[in-house]
């Protein structure tokens, strides 16, 4: 550190510098890619390297901020430590309030060679008195340009409407005041909340900045599997950011850290880019950085389940066998049985789960056992759904199980459409989870596990030891993905898809854990073109799920249509295939050994979009992929509109290109025409899709 305090921390790809400000305070006050120009904000305007509030402890000034809090102020420099892990540089900045002991330790981390950032606070109570926390910052970054030179993106995120990203300026919701008049900063500020036990129920947890005239792009994500709150407000005339997990305020979070204890916040990440597509092209490699390592995410077999559009949770052994077989000759490589193999119950079957045991009367000859059997006998890996954190009201298990197994507020057991939630930190719910998926994966050798959550718990559960419900529900979704971990430490070779109705919980901190993301429940394949063509903002593509559901009353162009839209993704197929023509199920089957042949550039590629991230409702889509040192890959999509669009491909401009098209296989599909420095695309028929290779160098 050099005597005026000033330090600097990073690697090759990105440069973060730090500065304490008048009152003492240490601040973020540059955070620079290579060659950028970018100078260094004021430490005065900056922001301190953490904000929390507690009882007692209040905010500096009122508003909707969780800015210029009383503890951010107090926090003071005492340390730092830096070194190299693995493939990733690391930071700890300690900080300490002397007058109630509160020490904070600002853990920074960057994958080396990627321009992201990635931070979270552990407050540790050295003080004598108890402290209870009632919002602690993970990322803040001020001194950015002011919100007149800046536009905010966000992304709705519903069911079976996931990823619809839209954008404003800044300025829009963070009014010009006249701060010079008034001689105080706005109190206003930009607010995006998640709740509940859906934590991208509503909106993803992201968000991105970019700006007008420079280029450049701040784009970030909160690794919470519960919630999370970010804001934008204007500072000292400059634009700030800041990241947290669940608060008091919109969450009913708190935490009592008694002398001696200590919390650790969720993390989150901030990856820069010139321009929003190299931002998440950034932030695409640094997801595949820090999640679990797993032979998966370089196979990315071929997945059919049953479920969509077709048997829709009502199997059977009968239904099945001939499915099997069919799903087998198109060249699905796993096959999994979703809901409702476990359902002997003539009541129906949603509230009476739990015991996750095979139906006889679903499965007459031999049991389920015998279903598996014929899908390892036609050369595929079997697989099962499961929602392993409900348990059914009607279930033995809800009587089985003690009280404290379950959610619950004020001692009364939560019910939630006729369901408790099981709360993973208790060993007895967590042992029946493990006796669970032991039997399924280690008995009966099943593969792959779906693994769904269609309730939401909101705000959570105040079990004993729980301050609030929000503590209580963040309590449980840290063990649950702890218990995933434990799962495939047991079972390293299964596969786990997370679903939530879809979408629901595509946050960073599962995706970290599973395999692979359902992107959707979306059954109309001509709505889901924009989830699939957004999904790689939210998921990288090989952990994202895109279902692929053709059907033997579909014409030859809608079968092309909805097969195409899977192929930069994860393909999941579905539909009816036991009942297709020959001809039918051979166009199912090219569009497979297609992806098969570009997978491996899938599992490294990073997203990049001609037209912007697509609207839901727009007639011409794209999404492509770009292949380091490689090929680049581009799905058009036309549900409507002119017959022709020319798509600017700006990374390939001035080269010598060859186009392939790949799918489909029909000459008369359409067409597309390298023209310099963008593609010129036909399709003469809609809906239709199209999906090209473009080889550079050619």
């Amino acid at each position: 550190m050099a005597s005026n305090g000033l330090f600097s921390w990073g690697h090759s790809a990105l440069t973060v510098q730090f500065a304490p400000a008048s009152d003492g305070t240490l601040r973020l006050i540059r955070l620079t890619r290579p060659g950028e120009s970018a100078p260094s904000a004021d430490p005065e305007s900056a922001l301190p390297l953490v904000e929390l509030t507690a009882l007692g402890h209040g905010s500096g000034w009122s508003g909707p901020r969780f800015t210029g809090t009383a503890f951010g102020s107090r926090l003071r420099y005492r340390d730092h430590r830096l070194g190299s892990r693995a493939d990733r540089e690391w930071l700890t900045v300690e900080l300490h309030d002397p007058a109630s002991g509160l020490t904070a330790f600002v853990e920074l981390t960057s994958p080396a060679g990627l321009p992201v950032l990635r931070s979270r606070v552990r407050l540790r109570n050295d003080g004598a008195e108890p402290l209870v926390v009632q919002s602690v910052s993970s990322l803040l970054l001020g001194g950015l340009p002011a919100p007149d030179a800046l536009d905010v993106h966000r992304a709705r995120n519903d069911w079976l409407a996931e990823c619809r990203w839209y954008a404003e300026p800044l300025r829009d919701t963070v009014a010009d005041i006249n701060a010079e008049a008034h001689q105080h900063d706005s109190r206003a500020a930009l607010v995006l909340v998640g709740r509940g036990s859906w934590p991208t129920d509503g909106h993803l947890p992201m968000g991105a900045l970019t700006e007008r005239d420079g280029g450049r792009t701040w784009l970030w994500q909160i690794e919470s599997p519960a919630g999370w709150r970010w804001d934008l407000g204007e500072r000292a005339h400059g634009t700030y950011l800041a990241l947290n997990g669940p608060t008091d305020a919109e969450h009913q979070w708190r935490v009592r850290l008694a002398p001696g204890e200590e919390f650790t916040t969720v993390p989150g990440a901030l990856a820069l880019g010139t321009g929003l597509d190299e931002a998440m092209g950034a932030l695409t490699s640094y997801r595949r950085a820090v999640r679990r390592p797993h032979p998966d995410h370089i196979a990315l077999p071929v997945v059919f389940n049953d479920y969509m559009n077709t048997l829709m949770g009502d199997p059977t052994t009968e239904r099945l066998l001939p499915l099997i077989d069919a799903a087998a000759e198109a060249g699905a490589e796993y096959f999994c049985i979703d809901s409702g193999w476990y359902d002997d119950d003539t009541e129906g079957w949603w509230d009476s789960v739990g015991e996750w045991l095979p139906s006889p009367r679903r499965f007459p000859d031999g049991g389920i056992q015998a279903v598996l059997d014929r899908i390892r006998e036609r050369g595929m890996v079997p697989g099962l759904w499961l929602e392993p954190e409900v348990v059914g009201v009607r279930s033995p298990v809800a009587a089985a199980l003690p009280p404290d197994a379950f959610f619950q507020r004020d001692g009364v057991r939560i019910g939630e459409q006729g369901r408790h939630q099981l709360d993973l930190r208790h060993p007895a719910a967590r042992a029946h989870l493990d006796k669970t998926v032991d039997r399924i994966a280690g008995d009966w050798g099943v593969g792959y596990l779906k693994l769904d959550y269609n309730i939401v718990v909101d705000p959570g559960t105040r079990a004993p030891g729980d301050l609030a419900p929000g503590a209580g529900l963040l309590g449980h979704a840290e063990a649950y993905l702890d218990w995933l971990s434990g799962v495939l430490d047991r079972h390293p070779a299964l596969v786990i898809e997370n679903c939530a109705s879809g979408g629901m919980r595509m946050d960073g901190a599962t995706l970290a854990v599973t395999q692979l993301q359902s992107t959707s429940d979306q059954q109309d394949p001509l709505r889901f073109p924009p989830i699939a063509a957004a999904a790689p903002t939210a998921v990288p593509p090989e952990q994202g799920a895109v279902w692929a559901y053709p059907q033997p009353e579909f014409d030859d162009d809608l079968i092309a249509f909805t097969l195409g839209g899977a192929l930069l993704g994860r393909i999941h197929l579905s539909g009816h295939l036991n009942r297709m023509s020959d001809h039918q199920l051979g166009l199912v089957r090219d569009a497979v050994a297609t992806y098969k042949t570009i997978r491996g550039d899938l599992a490294r590629a990073v997203p990049f979009w001609p037209l912007g991230l697509p609207g839901w409702t727009d007639e011409w889509l794209a999404l492509g992929m770009r292949v380091p040192e490689g090929p680049s890959y581009l799905s058009v999509w036309r549900r409507g509109g002119e017959a022709e669009l020319r798509l600017p491909v700006r990374h390939l401009v001035d080269q010598g290109v060859r186009v392939e098209i790949l799918h489909p296989s029909a000459p008369t599909a359409g067409s597309a025409v390298w023209d310099g420095d963008g593609l010129r695309v036909s399709l003469p028929r809609s809906p239709a899709v199209l999906l090209v290779r473009l080889v550079p160098g050619a």
